[in-house]
């Protein structure tokens, strides 16, 4: 709902800037130039300049309308404190920004050269999608798993698995842990996240001051080890979706439920196969399987990428 009450500023933001650009000594989009005879006169700017100019002004201007949304989220225990983080955490997918980025490139130049408005309007529009993902990666999962992490009401003496962790939502965990631990199982791929390492997760977890809480494996999440019925709470955060095949994915959903604990909750978010989560879990045995979007903190470029949880709970025995 805050994104579109952010979009719904925009239009009056726009009215705004083509009341000034009326006003006889405003416009952003008006240049002044001398005639022959002296007089000072005004004349529009070249067409390519006007039509590239407002289509960024308002990509920009609508990304950082959502972010100054975001600098204010809802208070709910330790949520508030995610706009400061202290380690380094990268990119998601950082060359899958090489797509986008080349075709916005390409657009620019066509628009440039043509004077054509449609492919301007393009490359605008395909900058506004790499700034939502931008920002679900540099700001939205944090805000997301902080209320997911504060919704379960942890004691803080829980053992935590993150599968795929990269390290942002296992830190998030163990900052909610006193006597507890927070486990981590990555293979380290660069291609999912930058800078990607269990030394980098080290580094993070030295400066967000949770060391003695957390334990890092190198570890493949459909043979994990770890002994059954040996974690609280299982969690995942755009991982599963990473290993190939419906029976390798299959094979993930039941390590974490070999691991989990009777009772124990378990959280997975990813961006495809939440169905096939929510179908698995269900042949399994799990009681309140549910699935929900994450909303559009966790857009990656838009809603045709959002971000689906499935969350359940391990039967009693």
């Amino acid at each position: 709902m805050e994104v579109l009450g952010a979009l719904s500023r925009v239009p009056g933001w726009l009215a705004e800037r083509q009341r000034r650009a009326t006003e006889p000594d405003g416009g952003q989009f008006a240049i002044r130039a001398k005639s022959v005879q002296g007089a000072e006169t005004k004349t529009s700017a070249t067409r390519p300049t006007r039509a590239f100019a407002l289509p960024v002004l308002l990509a920009r201007r609508t990304f950082m309308i959502a972010l100054e949304t975001n600098d204010h989220p809802r208070a709910s225990g330790s949520a508030a404190s995610f706009v400061r983080r202290n380690g380094s955490y990268g990119i998601d997918a950082p060359y899958l920004l090489l797509v986008p980025a080349t075709l916005a490139l390409l657009n620019l130049f066509n628009g440039l050269r043509s004077g054509a408005v449609i492919p301007l309007i393009a490359a605008a529009l395909i900058v506004a999608c790499m700034g939502l993902g931008w920002h679900a990666s540099q700001r939205g999962k944090f805000v997301v798993w902080s209320e997911l992490l504060d919704q379960l009401d942890l004691r803080g003496d829980e053992r935590i698995l993150d599968l795929g962790c990269g390290g942002a939502v296992l830190l998030l965990a163990a900052q909610r842990l006193t006597t507890g631990r927070a486990v981590g199982v990555d293979l380290w791929r660069r291609a999912d996240q930058s800078g990607a390492s269990l030394a980098a997760t080290e580094r993070n977890a030295a400066a967000e001051g949770v060391s003695g809480r957390v334990e890092l494996h190198t570890a493949d999440m459909t043979a994990l080890p770890f002994d059954d019925s040996s974690f609280d709470v299982v969690l995942s955060n755009i991982a599963i979706h990473n290993v190939k095949g419906v029976a390798g994915r299959h094979q993930v959903i039941d390590e974490a439920a070999r691991v989990l604990r009777p009772g124990g909750r378990l959280l997975l978010a990813d961006l495809a196969g939440a169905s096939q989560y929510v179908a698995r879990l269900t042949e399994l045995g799990f009681v309140n399987v549910e699935r929900r979007s994450l909303g559009w903190r966790m857009w990656w470029s838009g809603p045709w990428l959002a971000t689906r949880l499935v969350s359940a709970t391990k039967r009693d025995e």
